[in-house]
């Protein structure tokens, strides 16, 4: 069984390849853009557009700073589920931005008025339906709890997208740190098992575990990213899908 105890936040490092200190370099770049309501008032945009998307605590707004390396760049309410916008950032040189990141709100809280819930299961369906700048989804899943219900409901939403290979899916099985290592092993089976029902051939699908508290899987995470945007030759890309891997099997 794994160590589960917590840690300082400052004493747990990024450990990285040159690879991803790259990709990490980038992802550190990540500024705000603007904030949005409604997907009418988003602008349009001509670069690869990456989702963020996760229930509300899963970790979602922690795993977008983490990757940044920047404490506030995501808020994270002190009520989850009560941020109800679409949070865009830019990516890559001040004059010459590569991508955005958009952080969508979080779903599946309780607390949130029924209305409410309803009109932003709209507004995400729409967005990730028709957003035609999208390139690739980020679905944060607490490892603990598994694909819940709603998860399995979202994805429905970018599942046609995803089985074109229009857009890449990758899946971070957040607070990983909170599992030993037969439940971390089962929980990755399982998640891979289930989305592997709706996969294809064209599909570019990757599941790993990632804890921001711990940083595992966070230098990982951002190559992969940067891959969805800076295409890498075939041989690179392959050393990349099996370094998710090994770090997944080292959980």
């Amino acid at each position: 069984m794994t160590n589960t105890t917590p840690v300082s936040q400052h004493s747990a490092q990024i450990e990285t390849t040159p690879t991803e200190k790259v990709a990490l370099g980038w992802t550190h770049t990540a500024r705000f853009l603007t904030t949005a309501s409604e997907l009418v008032h988003l602008q349009a945009n001509e670069l690869p557009e990456i989702a963020f998307v996760g229930r509300s605590n899963a970790g979602k707004s922690t795993a977008i700073n983490t990757l940044a390396q920047q404490k506030r760049l995501a808020f994270a309410s002190k009520t989850p589920g009560r941020t109800q916008h679409i949070n865009l950032f830019e990516l890559g040189p001040k004059d010459a931005a590569d991508a955005w990141f958009a952080d969508l709100p979080g779903y599946g809280y309780a607390a949130v008025a029924r209305s409410a819930k309803l009109r932003w299961q709209k507004v995400m369906a729409d967005y990730l339906e028709v957003r035609r700048s999208l390139s690739g989804v980020v679905l944060m899943v607490d490892s603990r709890l598994g694909m819940t219900d709603l998860d399995k409901q979202l994805l429905e939403f970018v599942t046609p997208r995803v089985s074109t290979g229009e857009i890449k899916l990758l899946v971070l099985l957040t607070k990983s740190d909170k599992l030993n290592r037969k439940d971390a092993d089962a929980a990755l089976f399982g998640t891979r098992a289930f989305l592997a029902e709706n996969a294809s051939a064209e599909s570019d699908i990757t599941v790993m575990l990632f804890s921001a508290l711990k940083k595992q899987g966070v230098g990982k995470a951002a190559q992969i990213l940067h891959a969805w945007v800076h295409p890498v030759p075939k041989t690179a890309a392959a050393e990349i899908a099996d370094g998710a891997g090994q770090a997944d099997g080292a959980a």
